[in-house]
């Protein structure tokens, strides 16, 4: 009789044992429907592609599970999508006036604001072009037909441009040189491919594409290129949307900026 009992013992453990794998089978499942993979939303100055895709891929590789998703724009048409309702957790601008119009409409604490890099803007030839010119008096020359800008109501960098070009008494001249582009790496483009004599960009957009265009120089601006980042007020993931804020703004983050060409800020 005492024999008889360790089968019957021993089925009781692997049932026990079955029991125990389902129960934590569900527990893990459970923990996976209770926490899904976060998904971030960043909306950033066309200007900043190259950098913050490194950037995201870093923040992500820190924080298993997470995905970060890029939208690159022109900063004004960026800050009317959030304004619609588009459902962004990070906001970058190329201006701090852009950002600025962004805590008066509500979409960023003003807290929530800070500066992370500075850039230059720059006026780039072709890299076949015959000549370089010099400041930009020259441009009024008749060899430059058309130079390309981002249209200045959406496009910080088009912006700095008609304000520098103003300041120095030649946006009546060359007004109606300008072929608009919706972002600053549409001007570059034009550049690239030879549509337009000259543009004006950024300088880290220009070594973006140094083997297509040449820098000519650069453009002194009344206010410095400087980019604010945010978490926008509505994110669905306030917490991640802060840490990735957090994240652009230490050091590595700032190394890698530094790399692609940006200042500090």
């Amino acid at each position: 009789m005492h024999c008889a009992r360790w089968p019957h013992a021993a089925v009781a453990g692997r049932t026990a044992r079955r029991a125990t794998g389902v129960l934590a089978g569900l527990a893990l499942l459970l923990a996976a429907v209770a926490s899904p993979a976060a998904e971030l939303t960043v909306s950033a100055a066309a200007s900043l592609g190259n950098a913050l895709r490194e950037i995201g891929g870093a923040f992500a590789a820190a924080r298993p599970g997470t995905t970060v998703r890029f939208n690159f724009a022109a900063s004004g048409a960026l800050l009317q999508q959030i304004a619609q309702g588009a459902p962004v957790d990070v906001f970058a601008s190329a201006d701090e006036e852009t950002m600025a119009q962004a805590v008066q409409r509500g979409l960023v604490a003003p807290a929530a604001r800070a500066a992370f890099a500075r850039n230059t803007l720059v006026v780039i030839v072709p890299s076949d072009a015959p000549a370089l010119p010099r400041a930009l008096a020259d441009l009024v020359a008749p060899s430059f037909r058309r130079l390309a800008i981002g249209v200045p109501a959406s496009v910080p960098a088009g912006r700095y441009a008609r304000a520098a070009l103003e300041s120095a008494g030649l946006w009546p001249a060359l007004a109606t040189k300008t072929v608009g582009a919706q972002s600053v790496r549409q001007a570059l483009d034009y550049v690239a491919r030879g549509e337009v004599e000259a543009g004006f960009v950024y300088a880290t957009d220009a070594s973006a594409m140094a083997d297509k265009v040449r820098v000519a120089f650069a453009v002194p601006t009344a206010t410095p290129v400087r980019y604010p980042i945010a978490a926008l007020a509505a994110s669905g993931n306030a917490a991640d949307a802060q840490a990735f804020v957090a994240f652009v703004l230490a050091p590595p983050a700032q190394a890698i900026l530094r790399r692609h060409g940006f200042a500090p800020p």
